[in-house]
């Protein structure tokens, strides 16, 4: 009885397919880098163009809620910090919409799937941001998730996404830093604002957890991503490391994590938490979270008031590209 080919395994291969085969199994398993270039797997292709699409989502979404933030921050000083931050963003949505592209998906085509809703975007910025001490929150518990699952991706196979990733992993360091000063200066106030600061991180550090994904059992695309050398820690594995980093944090913060089964396991060497809500997870997911209309819809709105900025800069190029047409037949 014959047996199916491998996956992306084509029945007969040219000579050309076959050699860039060879070569990109070779860069893998050397650990190398894969460049636009280079010959790839199309299932390698359209994980990455997934993955790295909804990554350049997320940074792009995730400046809501801060920018909401901005003129309502409690002094000059703060107000300044944050928009740095919000404009941190909207550079590293630059950088990976731009890393995307490189595997032949234009960005025209990323947005529209965005603002259609059939692309996805990392489910905690569908909470709604209360108070100022969410901005702490956000920065210290979801910025620091970020940076426990990001700082592995600066060795991801794929040359540009892994570039990319080394800027915005610098960047996102400040970003956690700026949290956990606005959680420690609340902490060390008055009662209400610590008791703000520790509500905020009650609120905040269930849906931080989530960020990580599914558990590794219901993760099906995990285990080829790490076989490409795209992940390199499975789901499970980062959220464990992040619960030990958070764990040390907070009592420099004099606050509590909102979870009492928190502990180390001499066994397996991992740091273990209280279950999560997965229900809740694929109900954000699926688009039925706190804020995800709203997200969406002033997501929608900022496109449609770009337009003009959008049709500008086409009019600019056409123009220049006529001007140069006509200076080279001269």
């Amino acid at each position: 009885m014959a047996t199916a080919p491998a996956v992306d395994q084509m029945p007969s291969e040219t000579p050309d397919e076959q050699a860039g085969r060879e070569q990109f199994d070779r860069l893998i398993s050397e650990d190398s880098r894969i460049e636009p270039r280079d010959w790839m797997p199309e299932a390698y292709r359209k994980t990455l163009a997934r993955q790295i699409s909804q990554h350049a989502h997320s940074e792009i979404i995730g400046m809501q809620p801060e920018a909401n933030w901005i003129s309502r921050a409690p002094s000059l000083k703060r107000k300044a910090i944050l928009m740095a931050k919000v404009q941190d963003e909207a550079g590293h949505g630059l950088y990976l919409y731009s890393a995307a592209e490189t595997l032949g998906t234009p960005r025209d085509k990323m947005t529209e799937d965005l603002i259609a809703g059939k692309a996805r975007y990392s489910s905690i910025f569908n909470y709604p941001a209360v108070t100022w001490a969410d901005m702490g929150a956000i920065g210290w518990l979801v910025d620091g998730a970020a940076i426990a699952n990001q700082v592995p991706l600066c060795r991801a196979s794929y040359g540009p996404y892994g570039r990319a990733m080394v800027r915005i992993c610098k960047e996102e360091s400040f970003h956690q830093r700026q949290g956990f000063e606005i959680l420690l200066e609340l902490a060390n106030g008055t009662p209400a604002q610590k008791e703000m600061a520790q509500d905020a991180v009650n609120r905040w550090y269930a849906p931080a957890l989530m960020m990580f994904g599914p558990p590794d059992d219901d993760s099906p695309n995990s285990k080829q991503s790490m076989a490409w050398n795209i992940k390199r820690f499975s789901n499970d594995e980062l959220r464990s490391r992040f619960v030990g980093m958070m764990v040390e944090q907070v009592k420099v913060l004099g606050l509590t994590l909102p979870d009492d089964q928190i502990r180390f396991n001499e066994d397996t060497q991992q740091w273990e938490h209280a279950p999560l809500d997965w229900d809740e997870f694929k109900e954000v997911l699926a688009g039925r979270g706190p804020c995800n209309a709203q997200r969406m819809e002033r997501r929608r709105e900022a496109h449609e008031d770009g337009a003009w900025v959008r049709e500008a800069a086409a009019a600019y190029a056409d123009k220049r590209a006529t001007a140069a047409a006509q200076q080279k037949a001269a």
